[in-house]
């Protein structure tokens, strides 16, 4: 009975054991037996497997050092945003200040007053300047005028230069480029510099223009050409058509610099401006500087210019809007 059950069990299939999780059943034809056939592999392209999330790394923390405090975390008000500029505003180069609510209302009450003026007198102007004062300093009279020429013709250009009867109210330091006599001459008529060799080497070598105005005789223009490209872009180069080339005596020509002599000429937009003294002086000397300038920007009239020559005239300080006057 015994060997019949033993035969019995021996007979019986075994029992199916289920595959672990992560096996494959073995295709049938393939692999040997006990082991598990080889996967297939996935042919390049087809299967398509979404992308991986980027994995952000934590910022790294170091510990503070051995008995150093911990820092204080900055308040999100006071942190700089990105891409935000430390500056102040107003220090910035290329931006001027905000002006103030006072200086606004001031010059808003100025223009609507000075619009309902209209064009008026030059002693008229020069009173409502006066009034108008608000600058602790001496403030300059400055003349403006609008000239209906044609820059881009050089023949058009008004350029020179005009003594005011009665000076600018500032101290101009002059240069005279001369040599032998000249020099003692020129010293004593009140420049500030004379020289020949010496103030050229100074200008080139070191760059110096520490002056308003440089005269030069005739016989010195040959060795001041080789400083246009340091005056030239200043201004300060002597040229004849700005009465900078002594052609007579030294001694008067430094004499009307020092007095107030003012050198004009017209800008890109056919404008000519011009300083005719402080806002301090007398209406009497100021109408009386105005009115030497816009006789000379007159006389200077090209002859290639049609139609009309003077188109507006306005007088301003430095603080100050713009008033036009009548000439």
């Amino acid at each position: 009975m015994a060997k019949k059950q033993s035969a019995d069990a021996a007979e019986a299939p075994k029992p199916e054991t289920a595959p672990a999780a992560g096996d494959k059943p073995a295709e049938k034809g393939k692999g040997k037996e006990g082991k598990p056939a080889k996967e297939p592999k996935a042919k390049e392209g087809k299967a398509k497997t979404a992308p991986a999330a980027p994995a952000t790394a934590a910022p790294a923390v170091t510990p503070p050092a051995a008995g150093a405090s911990p820092a204080a975390p900055v308040p999100a008000a006071q942190a700089p945003g990105a891409g935000e500029s430390t500056k102040k505003k107003g220090k910035r180069p290329g931006i001027t200040p905000a002006r103030g609510k006072k200086l606004r209302n001031h010059l808003k009450n100025q223009r609507q007053k000075l619009g309902k003026e209209g064009p008026t007198t030059v002693k008229r102007a020069l009173g409502l300047l006066k009034q108008m004062k608000r600058a602790k300093f001496d403030e300059t009279v400055e003349v403006h005028m609008s000239l209906g020429v044609d820059t881009t013709q050089s023949d058009q250009l008004v350029r020179g230069t005009v003594s005011l009867p009665h000076g600018i109210g500032k101290a101009t330091r002059v240069l005279v480029f001369c040599q032998g006599d000249n020099v003692a001459k020129a010293k004593e008529a009140g420049a500030d510099y004379a020289g020949s060799d010496e103030l050229i080497k100074k200008i080139q070598s070191e760059g110096w223009t520490d002056f308003d105005v440089a005269l030069a005789t005739q016989d010195m223009m040959g060795p001041v050409a080789r400083l246009g490209k340091i005056l030239g872009p200043r201004g300060l180069m002597p040229t004849p058509k700005a009465g900078t080339v002594i052609t007579g005596d030294v001694t008067n020509s430094v004499r009307e610099f020092k007095a107030g002599k003012v050198e004009y000429r017209t800008d890109k937009g056919g404008n000519v401006h011009a300083g005719v003294g402080k806002l301090s002086f007398d209406e009497d000397k100021l109408s009386a500087n105005i009115q030497t300038f816009v006789d000379q920007i007159r006389a200077a009239k090209p002859s290639g210019v049609k139609g009309n020559y003077v188109k507006s005239i306005t007088l301003s300080a430095t603080m100050s809007p713009g008033i036009p006057v009548t000439l």
